[in-house]
Parts: C-alpha cells; structure tokens; sequence
C-alpha cells in the first residue's frame, strides 16, 4: 500500500493506468518491469528484495474490471488473475477497450499482448469467443494461446450454426491438437446439442481427418501439412513393398485383360484388390472415424471388419461402387447375393471441394438417421451385445440400456481414423448424455490412453453406466493407459455403490483416485440388462489407490463388501464414507478393524451424513488411532443423546493424541458449553498436536465463543505461547445475533489464529428450515 501510494504521489493519479497502457503496448512483460520500477523510485531505490507488486495489480482490477474479483482471498498471485480476466473479459465484449479513454490506443491489442499469459479460458453461450479467435487478424492470438493455455471450459453452450462448428473444429485442432490444452471441461448444458457434443469429445480425444481437411484462412493447416508429408513418406515405402509382395497376382490380372473369367477367379480378384485398397486407404488418406464406417459387407470370404483400434482384426475401409471399375458389377452382384441393404458415405471430392466435408465426422449420417449421430451397425436389432465385464480388448459399447443393442451413436472405427494428440483430463458437469453419446464416448474412451482424468458428474446415465464401463473395460488394456483419477457422481445408481467400485478397482489397479457418488437409490435397480451381471464378486488385485470416496444413496454399508476393496488397498491414505446407514451395531466396529490390520498408511478418515450417535466407543477408538492425521464426523449426530462424560472422555483423548493434525465437527449440535468444553484440548497438560478445528454449523453464538475465546487465551499464557493451534473454521454459526460480542471475540481469535467465517443470516436459515419441514 505504501509503494502504491508512493507511485500516486510521484507519478500523479493517471500514474498507474498509464503505466499499465503504455506498457502493455510494449508488452505484458514490460508491464511487471515497469510497475517494479515505479515501486522502486517510489520507495527511494530501496532494496529490491522483498518488494511485491500484488498491492498495484489489485489497483489495476479495481479500476479496469469495475467489479469485486471472486474468491479474492483465494487468488495468490494478482498479476495472472488480472491478465487471465482482462484476456477473457476483452474477448466476450464484457470489457471494452475502446469506451476507456486510457486504453483507446491503436498500438495496443488487448488479445495480442495478454494471451502468452492465459492458461485457462472459457467459451460460452453461442461459441462467440471461437469466432473471434479463428479470425484472420487473430491468428497470432490463437498462436500465443496455444503454447499457454492448459485448461478450456465450455459453459451454458447453445446450438450453433455451421459456420460457428468450423470455428470450433479451427480452434479446437491449433489448441488441442497442435497446442498445449491438457484439459477440457463442459458444464451445465441441460439440452446439449449432440452433435456439438460429439465434435467436442472426439477432438479432444484425438480424432479428426488429416491435416489437409482443415483450412486456416484458405490455405492448410501448416503443421498438419508437415506431418502428413512424412507420414506420406513412409506409406509409400510400405505401399512399395507390398506392391512387391503382390507383383506377380496382379502381373496375371493385368495379362487376362479382355478374357472372360470363371466367377470364382473374378472373386478372388475382388477380394485382393479390397484387401489392397483397405490398407493403402489406410496408410495413404487418412480419413475421419465416420467415413471409415462405410458399405456392410456380407462376402464369406473376405468380410468387412469394423472392430476398434485395439482389436486385432484387419480393417476394410471399402469405397463407393464408382471407387475402381473392376468392383462395379461385381459388387452389384455380391448385393444381390446377399441380400442386404448397404449404406454407403459419400467420397469426398478432394480436401476443398466443400466446406461440408470438413463435417463428413457428424454430419453426413446425422441427415440419414433421426439419430443425428452415426449410421447403425450391420448387427440386427436383436443380437446381444457383449458383456462388458468379457469383452475383448478395444471392443467399443454397442447399445443402451447395459450395452444391449447394436444401435447408432459410437460405432465407428478408430484405427483408420488421423490420430492428433488428445487431451489427459476430461469433466463433464450436469451435461445429459443420452444412450447415442454414452456410445460415443464409450468408443473414445477405448482407446484414449493419454487419459489421466476422467470426472462424470450429474449425466443421467443411468443404465448407460455399462456403456461408459465397457470403453473403460476396453481402455484399461492398453499397456500404455495412464487414467489415474475416475469421479463418477449422479442422482440415481443404477448399480450398487461397491459393484461400481468393485468393477472400476478390477480394470484400473493402477487408479489413485476413485470417487463414486448418489443421490438417490433408483427403484429399478433390480431390473439389470441381459449381459450385464453384477461383477461385485469380481477378484480385485492389489491396487495403487491412495483416495476412496464412496457416497451412499442411503445404502446400507455392509463391510463384507467393502473388505475386499481394502485389502486391495495396501497404499489407501485417504478415505471418505458418505450417507451410508449402518445396518447393525458390529459393522463400524468391523470396518475399524479392517482399516487398523489391512491399510496401515491410512492419514485422513472422513464420515459425513451417517448416524453415530449410538457408536461412541467407536468414535473414542478412531480418536486415539495413532496414524490418523485428520479425522470428519461431518452432519454424524455425534452430541444428539451424549452425555457429559462422553464429551469429556472424548477431549480427554484427542490431548493424549499427538499425531492427530485436524478434527473437523461441523453439524453435530455442539452449541455454546460444548465448544468452551473444547478449549481444553489445548491445556498445559495437553499433549496435542492439533493444528485445525472446524465448528461449522453448530448453533454457535456470539457468547459462547466470546467464552471459548477467552479460555483458549488463558491455556495459551499457562503454555508460554506455545501452541500449534493455527486455523478455525465458523460458518453458518449464530454470529448475527449480537454483532458487537462476535467482533470482539473474532479479534481477539484472530490474534491467535487464522479464522474462517461467513456473513450467515441464521434468521432466514431457520426460516428456510421450518418450511420444508
């Protein structure tokens, strides 16, 4: 504040705005440079360590934002907040440069000279940002952000037209594909439009034509052009040496020409030319996922095999009729041999004949079929898919309701398809995904190893949950998959809580982080699809897992099925029970000896949601557990019915706890005389570690922790000062009541420690309880 003021007084009150246009005209870099100079001569040259410039960054939002920054007591660093807002705030038209007299300069690009430091951006509402940043005066833009930006948000998107999708795919190939984003997220879309969905997942996931399908301004993409010319290179050295391999076949071919031939040497001949014309289509036009599911076909002797990247079936990638004269007739006959319908892409007419072609990835099928996705597998409609928990590597989800039935969204071949690199993290947040992108996602899902983290939140799948399981399933036999962190949350299961754990820990040992998450118990859940039976007695090996957070939809948490999981889990630090009911009175103390003999590195334990107040030797037990460094009892009931004695047994053994670093108790009806009670964890005959406690929730009043404040006062004099006491938490208490007494008792807390608290209206909380009671 000192230096700011400094800086006003030298410089006058334009000082600090000027300063920030004219350097930013220079370049962001310069900013920082000449902010520490002007803080510099404002201090008289002094020192140059330990001066901050964080005081004229926050200046710099007040007056160029207008407006109070988010979670500011969360933002570590000015400088980036700043830059990241000003960047995206000048990009949707919520900042305008030009009506601020002190940034109206033609030297300066807003865009230009903030995007090197932007590493997360959000598009919203009609892709508007897209448009801007795939624009011909942009294109340094769109360079700088794709060597900076790590993390892009699509947030409330609406259905956009075609000329908004090509911005989209342009934006999406520099920053993905050829640029450093490392993570994409979607949130509330409550009608996503599918095909817009579909583009964005599979382009994150690597998926698109070659390089000369996408043009930037009307020439190719220049670092596409790079790599498909040494990838052209190298198809032609093998198409050589299979042209060597198969030299004398077509020789023989080519010197019958004019002689009419028995059927089956035309066949044969069919079938080689198909074999070559599969593979050299591969290797030499490399084509979109969709345009590689093309013409059923229904020959015995060479069939058309559209398994997935994984698989090790060979791939034929047939052609239009028209591709080759010598298949015309007879495929025609093979037609009417077989007597199936056959549904053909259209070829594209070269890398610019239309700009549709750019969308031949969705579009084109999305016209045949009211699915608005993909054309339908050759399966017929009654034939059952395969069980996810037995299906083959690669093999990607094939139907609804428990992957039952072939159907349209997601079948389409991988292998064939140019693969770009994709992104390790991928969220999706109250984003409905029908049974046609569940398949779609399940296909990517496949073969995405580069995946690190998947978050799937609030999606309705439902059944659809074996879909996304069986591409996970297909996913987790790749040598090279990274997935690390899986968070599935919804309001309905579908499937018990531990199957879904037990399912996910036996396909991903490897897996850090798994978090499974519902509302709701779905009345259906009985009712599973044929193929899909429960896998909860699947063995699970031993697995890396260090957090395991299980959310109940008011199951009843029977150990037995729970074991299991900890024993796999050797490496479990971190564990989190939510909304679980205990069916009788042995089953925490079961699962506390589970934890004791089966995962000795266990440090943080959390119960939230769950009725305790009839377990108090349990708790007692968990509180003088040794290795435990944190410890919940979140909404448990812990004081409804206790008594005096149980209150003090309890503090009584977190002082003789020296390895116990945080006790959170929000919403367990402490009240005043049980927080005062609490003070004495910290006496001098304490032996305490505790350096965190959280009372949230707890009808605190203004009176109660006046008191509290003051016995916790008079243990730290008797102790010299010494304690590790450093951080109080208080939200949602009854400070309101008396405004005077909770200011004057959070004063004197916060000479003690660091406290935590919010502007909570207990009246209208209360108010708001009574009505739905």
């Amino acid at each position: 504040a000192a230096a700011l003021s400094g800086v006003m007084a030298a410089e006058g009150p334009r000082s600090l705005f000027a300063l920030s246009a004219a350097a930013v005209s220079r370049s962001m870099g310069a900013l920082e440079r000449d902010v520490w100079g002007k803080t510099r001569v404002a201090r008289g040259g002094g020192a140059r360590g330990g001066l901050s410039t964080q005081p004229i960054w926050r200046k710099l939002w007040d007056d160029v934002m207008k407006t109070r920054p988010p979670n500011s007591e969360n933002i570590t660093c000015w400088r980036k907040k700043f830059l990241e807002t000003f960047f995206s705030n000048v990009l949707h038209g919520v900042l305008d440069v030009s009506s601020d007299w002190r940034l109206n300069d033609h030297h300066f690009s807003p865009l230009l000279h903030s995007s090197p430091h932007v590493s997360q951006l959000t598009l919203c509402n009609m892709l508007q940002g897209a448009v801007e940043l795939t624009a011909a005066h942009n294109q340094k833009v769109l360079e700088n952000l794709a060597g900076s930006l790590q993390i892009l948000k699509f947030q409330h998107l609406l259905s956009s037209d075609q000329s908004i999708r090509h911005s989209l795919v342009l934006l999406l190939h520099r920053l993905i594909h050829h640029g450093s984003v490392s993570q994409v997220s979607m949130y509330s879309w409550p009608v996503p439009d599918t095909v817009l969905l579909v583009l964005i997942l599979s382009m994150s996931a690597g998926f698109w034509r070659s390089g000369n399908a996408l043009m930037y301004h009307g020439s190719p993409c220049g670092l596409c052009r790079e790599e498909d010319g040494a990838q052209r290179q190298e198809s032609a050295q093998e198409r050589a040496e299979r042209g060597h391999c198969n030299e004398r076949e077509w020789s023989n071919g080519e010197n019958q020409k004019g002689f009419p031939r028995a059927p089956e040497e035309a066949d044969a001949e069919v079938n080689r030319y198909r074999a070559n014309a599969c593979l050299n289509s591969v290797l030499s036009r490399p084509r979109s996922p969709l345009q590689n599911q093309v013409c059923e076909e229904a020959s015995s002797k060479v069939p058309c095999d559209h398994t997935s990247v994984q698989g090790g079936s060979s791939h034929c990638i047939s052609d239009q009729p028209s591709c080759h004269p010598v298949l015309r007739k007879t495929r025609r006959r093979l037609k009417s041999a077989v007597g199936k319908k056959r549904r053909c892409l259209r070829r594209s007419r070269g890398p610019y004949a239309d700009p549709e072609d750019l969308y031949d990835f969705v579009f084109t099928v999305a016209r045949e079929d009211n699915s608005g996705l993909l054309n339908k597998n050759s399966t017929t409609e009654g034939e059952n898919a395969e069980n996810w928990t037995s299906s083959s590597p690669g093999s990607p989800c094939t139907g609804h309701a428990g992957c039952k039935k072939r159907g349209s969204a997601g079948i389409f071949s991988l292998k064939a398809a140019h693969r770009f690199r994709s992104v390790s993290t991928l969220e999706l947040f109250s984003i409905p995904l029908t049974g046609e992108t569940c398949r779609t996602l399940s296909n990517l899902l496949s073969s995405w190893v580069s995946l690190e983290n998947l978050v799937l939140s609030y999606n309705g799948l439902g059944a659809n949950i074996f879909c996304i399981l069986s591409g996970l399933r297909a996913l987790s036999r790749h040598s090279d998959c990274h997935l690390r962190v899986v968070r599935v949350s919804d309001v309905f299961s579908h499937m018990p809580c531990m199957e879904l754990v037990h399912c996910i820990l036996s396909a991903f040992p490897q897996l850090h982080t798994l978090s499974v998450s519902f509302d709701l118990k779905n009345q259906l859940e009985g009712n599973r699809p044929e193929g899909n039976p429960s896998c909860s007695e699947a063995e699970i090996p031993e697995s890396c897992l260090e957090q395991l957070e299980i959310r109940f939809p008011r199951e009843p948490l029977h150990t037995t099925f729970l074991l299991p999981v900890l024993k796999a889990s050797k490496s479990l630090q971190q564990l989190s029970l939510d909304s679980a009911t205990l069916p009788c009175s042995q089953e925490l103390g079961l699962l506390l000896e589970a934890l004791k003999e089966c995962n000795p590195n266990l440090k943080k334990l959390s119960f939230h949601d769950m009725n305790l107040a009839e377990h108090q030797k349990e708790v007692l037990l968990l509180l003088q557990d040794p290795i435990l460094q944190e410890i919940t009892f979140s909404f448990c009931r812990l004081f409804e019915s206790s008594t005096t004695e149980f209150l003090s047994e309890m503090i009584n053994t977190v002082k003789r706890n020296s390895s116990l670093k945080s006790l959170k108790l929000p919403g367990n009806r402490l009240g005043n005389h049980r927080l005062v009670a609490l003070a004495d964890i910290f006496s001098e005959d304490s032996s305490s570690s505790l350096c965190q406690l959280d009372v949230s929730s707890n009808c605190i009043k203004p009176d109660g922790l006046l008191e509290f404040t003051k016995k916790l006062e008079g243990h730290i004099q008797q102790r010299g000062g010494q304690i590790q006491f450093t951080h109080l938490r208080l939200f949602q208490n009854w400070l309101d009541q008396d405004t005077e007494t909770a200011q004057e008792a959070l004063r004197r807390l916060k000479a003690v420690c660091s406290v935590v608290n919010d502007s909570w209206d207990s009246s209208q909380a209360f108010a708001d309880y009574i009505s739905v009671m």
